[in-house]
C-alpha cells in the first residue's frame, strides 16, 4: 500500500478557498430530513400504485416504478450516511446509515470501512476494495454488473463471510479488528430479517415480496446504471481524481434519486462535503476540472456501445465521453483489473 499515493485533491492538484472549504463541510441535519420525508413520500406515491394494481398485469410496471424510488436512494443515503455527511446529529446518521445498507442489501461497517478505501486509493488495481467490474469492461461484464448478479453474489458472499466469522484478506486489511464483532453482530441481524420474508410469505403474508424484494430486483438496473458510470472506462492507478472518475449531466429527478452524486469527481476530490453542498463545490472547481460527460442515459449508452464493439473486436473510440487512452484500441486489449466486489 506504501507504494500508491491516496488520492484526493491534493493529489489531483485541485485547490479551493479555505474559508469556502469550510462553509461547504458545515452538516446539517435539515438537509438530510427533507430529503427522507421527500423520499417517504414518493415510496407512499409509488407505492400506492402496487397497492390498486395488485392482482393485474399493471402491478409490474408500478413495482418497477416503486423499485426505482426504493433501489436508488438506499444506495445514495447508505452512501452519504457511511461518508458520515448526510445529518450532523451522529445518532441519526448512524440509524439511517444502518436501514439504508438494510435495504441495500450490505452490512454498513463493511460498506463504511471498504468504501473509505476506496476514496483513499481510487481505482488502484487490487488496492481499491470497491472495483465491481473487471477492465476493461466487456458486454459480458457489462450485462453481469447491470442485471445485479454481480451486487447480488457480492452482498451475499460478504454477508454470509460475516455471520461466520470467515473474514477475507480485504476485509483484515481495511477494517479494524476490533470492529469485526459488530459487523458479524449486524450480519447475522440482517440474514434473520431477511429469512423472515420466506416465512411470511409461507403463512401467506406476501407484502414484503410485494413492497421489498420484487422492487428491489426490478430496481436494481437503474440503480447499477448509476454506479457504473463513476468510474469505467477512466484511468487505473492514477493519483488523479480527474483521470479515474466521472462527473455527467442529469434531470433534476436523476439528481433527487442519486444525490447530487452524478458530481462525482467533486465528491472524490472532497468527501467530507455533504451532498447537498455539491453544487456548490461544482461551481467553485469548475474551472480546474473537466466538463461533466453527456446526460445520464446518454453516457450509459455510449458505455453500452463501446463494450459492445471491445468484445466484437472492433474499435473502441468513445465519441461523447471522457476515456483513458488504454482503453481505445482496435478491439483488441489486454486485462488490467479483476473486480475486487
Amino acid at each position: 500500500m506504501t507504494t500508491f499515493k491516496a488520492t484526493n485533491a491534493a493529489s489531483s492538484g485541485i485547490k479551493i478557498d479555505k474559508k469556502l472549504m469550510k462553509s461547504l463541510a458545515r452538516r446539517s441535519d435539515r438537509h438530510g430530513l427533507i430529503y427522507l420525508l421527500q423520499w417517504v413520500g414518493f415510496l407512499i406515491g409509488t407505492g400506492t400504485l402496487i397497492s390498486l394494481s395488485l392482482g393485474s398485469i399493471w402491478m409490474w410496471p408500478a413495482m418497477f416504478l416503486y423499485g426505482i424510488f426504493l433501489t436508488v436512494p438506499a444506495y445514495s443515503l447508505s452512501h452519504e450516511t457511511a461518508h458520515g455527511t448526510a445529518f450532523k446529529t451522529r445518532w441519526l446518521n448512524e440509524t439511517v446509515l444502518w436501514v439504508t445498507s438494510l435495504l441495500y442489501g450490505e452490512e454498513p461497517l463493511h460498506r463504511r470501512y471498504t468504501h473509505t478505501n476506496h476514496h483513499t486509493y481510487t481505482w488502484h488495481v487490487g488496492i481499491d476494495s470497491q472495483m465491481p467490474f473487471d477492465t476493461p469492461m466487456t458486454l459480458r461484464g457489462w450485462l453481469f454488473e447491470i442485471t445485479g448478479l454481480s451486487l447480488a453474489r457480492f452482498n451475499l458472499t460478504v454477508m454470509f463471510e460475516l455471520a461466520f466469522k470467515r473474514y477475507s484478506d480485504m476485509m483484515r486489511t481495511v477494517i479494524p479488528q476490533s470492529e469485526f464483532p459488530i459487523l458479524t453482530r449486524n450480519a447475522r441481524i440482517f440474514i434473520a430479517i431477511y429469512a423472515t420474508i420466506p416465512v411470511l410469505a409461507a403463512f401467506g403474508i406476501y407484502w414484503p415480496i410485494w413492497f421489498f424484494v420484487l422492487p428491489r430486483l426490478l430496481g436494481a438496473p437503474v440503480m447499477l446504471l448509476f454506479t457504473l458510470i463513476q468510474h469505467v472506462e477512466l484511468q487505473e492507478n492514477s493519483p488523479s481524481i480527474v483521470e479515474s472518475t466521472r462527473s455527467f449531466r442529469t434531470n433534476w429527478l436523476g439528481r433527487f434519486l442519486y444525490m447530487d452524486m452524478n458530481n462525482h469527481v467533486e465528491h472524490h476530490l472532497y468527501p467530507q462535503i455533504p451532498f447537498y453542498a455539491l453544487r456548490g463545490l461544482k461551481s467553485a472547481v469548475e474551472d480546474q476540472v473537466p466538463e461533466p460527460d453527456p446526460g445520464f442515459w446518454k453516457t450509459n449508452l455510449e458505455v453500452l456501445s463501446v463494450v459492445t464493439r471491445r468484445s466484437l473486436g472492433k474499435n473502441t473510440k468513445a465519441k461523447t465521453i471522457r476515456q483513458a487512452p488504454h482503453h481505445v484500441t482496435d478491439g483488441t486489449y489486454t486485462p488490467i483489473a479483476k473486480a475486487t466486489m
